[in-house]
């Protein structure tokens, strides 16, 4: 099948997250947000589609890189295909991100299943048809009745664990909220919401980014004397020495590395650096579907879980096609908003939990996204 056709339809819809001056989302009054689809068009009409940031798959990525390697090639050599634009990164200046090459492998990935009339994950390879969650929380706030005191952390713990979660990750506070970053606090949040869960569920911590060592130890001997599950991303991760002297000094597990760059190179030496004892990698951060299952791949070949980062239809069907990953991480949640409504531009959620804490794969051929075309139709800022 020889691909004729690469577009981007931008288009708005309603939502009520917002995100502050460090990136981190927020519940917030309802606003109109802009998402990108990208759509993959063969010359016997099968399509394939992935929604990204409308910067991420902008006109400039799609006319000087995506429809120069992908336009006249069979939409199935997609290994083939990753690697061409992979090729064109260097010299790019920048401008073709690793989450550019991610959509692109995505909506491959999504052409193929809806040809062959499979899910992404059967094809793949398939190895459960369901997957624990873990219940992955928004960052702190300043909000009453939010997520600003380790009091509002447990008491939304207990609403999800009611809600059918078997374990929660913690997202503590981040500048700009005026306290933030704070080695105590984390630490208090972690202690309020174990004693509200009790001693059976499992809890990770998912801190401020950037402590220095002496602060991540710290934090760290703290989850361990709390029984916590994993430490997460504590320090930036451009000092892969640092995760080496953290693991070495800690018995609770680091997992990482999480917003690294690098695709499955610069995991493979956190590996060989024993950086991390849980490698970590998500669909959008490394490059796609084809480069996640690498790192999942290479960490089962040391024996090592690889814990997928993120929520979304294509990290979930990469939990699914893996045995060495536990949870997909379901979030982000806050008790001011229902992360089970529909977006507008879906007609059913790509992941839906039972109340067992399970999600299950949809058998929707392809990544089981069920588009709402006619929304976004309606709702399109622009098409290039």
């Amino acid at each position: 099948m020889k691909i004729a056709r690469v577009q981007g339809t931008e288009f708005s819809y309603p939502t009520r997250r917002s995100v502050d001056g460090a990136g981190h989302s927020h519940p917030g009054p309802e606003i109109q947000a802009r998402l990108a689809l990208l759509t993959i068009t063969t010359e016997d009409g099968q399509s394939g589609h992935a929604f990204a940031p409308p910067e991420v798959i902008r006109p400039h990525v799609i006319d000087a890189f995506v429809r120069k390697v992908l336009v006249g090639q069979d939409a199935f050599q997609r290994e083939q295909l990753w690697h061409g634009l992979e090729h064109w990164q260097r010299g790019s200046a920048g401008q073709l991100t690793d989450r550019s090459l991610a959509a692109v492998d995505q909506a491959l990935w999504d052409l193929a299943g809806r040809a062959l009339g499979q899910p992404v994950y059967r094809l793949i390879g398939g190895y459960r048809d369901k997957v624990p969650a873990y219940g992955s929380t928004m960052c702190g706030d300043e909000f009453k009745g939010g997520l600003s005191t380790p009091d509002e952390y447990a008491d939304f713990a207990e609403r999800l664990v009611s809600r059918g979660y078997k374990a929660i990750k913690l997202h503590t506070w981040m500048p700009p909220v005026s306290f933030a970053p704070s080695v105590e606090m984390d630490i208090k949040a972690c202690a309020a919401v174990r004693e509200a869960v009790g001693p059976h569920i499992p809890l990770m911590l998912d801190g401020y980014h950037n402590y220095s060592r002496v602060d991540a130890l710290t934090i760290g001997r703290a989850l361990e004397k709390l029984n916590f599950t994993w430490f997460e991303e504590m320090m930036n991760e451009q000092s892969m020495a640092s995760y080496a002297w953290l693991a070495d000094q800690l018995d609770i597990p680091i997992v990482g590395p999480e917003s690294l760059s690098g695709k499955h190179h610069s995991r493979a030496d956190w590996v060989k650096a024993g950086a991390c004892d849980i490698l970590r990698a998500g669909v959008p951060g490394v490059g796609g579907i084809s480069p996640t299952l690498k790192v999942a791949h290479l960490a089962e070949s040391f024996g090592m879980q690889c814990e997928v980062h993120g929520n979304g239809a294509g990290n979930l069907a990469v939990c699914a096609a893996i045995r060495n990953c536990r949870w997909y991480e379901r979030g982000l949640l806050h008790p001011f908003l229902d992360y089970d409504e529909v977006p507008a531009y879906l007609n059913q959620l790509a992941d839906p939990m039972d109340a067992e804490g399970y999600v299950h794969l949809s058998p929707l051929p392809g990544l089981g996204e069920d588009i709402n075309f006619g929304y976004i139709e309606a709702h399109t800022l622009r098409k290039y």
